[in-house]
């Protein structure tokens, strides 16, 4: 454990952040698992396409990770 304040803080802080990313990444899982399910609906590939932009926009996940699975559920969409 640290003993220098800032350093018990950045411990603190990285806890919540890393929390906070976890959860956020489940739930985006969730909805590509939902629009997988789904397959054809325009609807959840539609609200997985948006939520996949703001994670890759936040961070959370690469941009080319982001394209590459809207690709491939514009494809399963399609097929």
């Amino acid at each position: 454990m640290p003993n220098i304040k800032s350093a018990k803080k950045r411990v603190l802080v990285a806890k919540v952040r890393n929390d906070r990313n976890k959860a956020a990444k489940s739930e985006l899982k969730t909805i590509i698992k939902k629009a997988r399910a789904e397959g054809a609906s325009s609807e959840a590939v539609l609200a997985a396409d948006i939520a996949l932009d703001k994670a890759a926009g936040k961070g959370y996940i690469h941009k080319n990770k982001a394209a590459r699975l809207k690709s491939r559920l514009a494809k399963s969409a399609n097929a």
